[in-house]
């Protein structure tokens, strides 16, 4: 009899059919927040976000800093919720990406920079939850249910609903058509075969890398090898990575890389590269490394949806090692699927 597949392995094969989806779907939310967003002198933005939508915000802030040339950081949702503190956030874009959007500390903060001023969007797969009644605006993803405990269609669809709107704003017709061909390229991207890199992460500690966008999938990346394999990972940009974490890289020390084809691909492969000659085993998402083993990865058209294709690919790796160690990725230990922080 064949073994059934994890509800994580399902929610895999499902990422294509979800941003597909969204993008069927999804449009006339996005045009009327595009829309209104427009009517407002926005200088900045902020976003209000916890775990893996955390990771979903730091891409889209480099997305708005690369595309809408506009600053974009990461509120602290305790700042409101425990410290009690007020924001001044006038003429600000606050994003609020929760997938359940029940969190209380996400609320309140939202809750706080819109009585402060902000034109407040809701990133969230529950248009009814506390977070979607708390935001002057409401971007459903369009993922459907997710029931293993580890996001990944719905980290996948946050990010497709945040750049789409991103990419609206700027009116950019080049990133819009590339958002739409992408249930083809992450169609690809699920079946790239890792396994070479997945037996070399065996251990209990490794790091990924990333360099701007990338960086945001490294995050995402280190995350999902804690929460799902109990691998200790650590993420970092490759411009910090040889200012003193490489210290502790010795001989075969496990490395992935994330590489898109932007203009920050020759620097990030120089660092691969680097830790390769010191007896690392680097793995990267790029085919121009020279020493560091090249990672199957799909390019998509446009850069800066590259890294979207890179984790969809890591995510069925990072599925097969937890499997392969007999460890249920649906239900990672001390973990359960909504954390309703104060």
């Amino acid at each position: 009899m064949a073994e059934q597949a994890s509800k994580m392995r399902q929610e895999i094969n499902e990422i294509p059919i979800a941003v597909d989806r969204l993008l069927s779907d999804g449009n006339d939310a996005i045009q009327e927040t595009a829309e209104r967003i427009r009517n407002i002198n926005i200088r900045s933005l902020l976003s209000v976000a916890r775990g893996s939508s955390d990771h979903a915000c730091t891409y889209l802030k480099y997305a708005s800093e690369l595309q809408l040339g506009l600053p974009m950081a990461s509120v602290g949702p305790s700042v409101a919720s425990v410290y009690g503190a007020r924001l001044q956030a006038r003429d600000m874009l606050c994003l609020s990406v929760s997938q359940s959007g029940q969190s209380p500390d996400i609320v309140r903060m939202t809750e706080g920079l819109a009585d402060s001023g902000a034109f407040t969007v809701a990133i969230t797969n529950d248009t009814g939850s506390p977070l979607a009644h708390a935001s002057h605006a409401i971007l459903p993803i369009h993922a459907g249910p997710e029931l293993s405990v580890a996001a990944t269609k719905t980290f996948v669809t946050s990010l497709v609903t945040g750049l789409w709107l991103i990419a609206e704003l700027k009116g950019d017709e080049e990133i819009l058509r590339a958002i739409h061909t992408l249930p083809e390229f992450l169609d690809q991207a699920k079946d790239c075969d890792w396994s070479e890199a997945a037996a070399a992460a065996t251990g209990k500690s490794l790091y990924t890398l990333g360099r701007g966008p990338s960086w945001a999938i490294s995050n995402e990346a280190a995350l999902k090898f804690k929460e799902v394999c109990q691998i200790h990972a650590e993420s970092y940009s490759s411009a910090e990575v040889l200012h003193g974490p490489v210290s502790i890289v010795e001989q075969a020390f496990p490395v992935i890389a994330f590489a898109a084809a932007d203009p920050a691909e020759h620097a990030l492969l120089e660092v691969a590269d680097n830790l390769s000659g010191m007896g690392a085993r680097v793995f990267v998402t790029s085919d121009k490394a020279e020493k560091a083993k090249c990672l199957p990865s799909v390019r998509t058209g446009h850069w800066i949806t590259d890294p979207i294709a890179a984790i969809v690919s890591f995510y069925s790796m990072v599925e097969r090692i937890a499997a392969t160690a007999g460890i249920d990725p649906d239900a990672p230990r001390h973990l359960k699927k909504v954390t309703e922080t104060v």
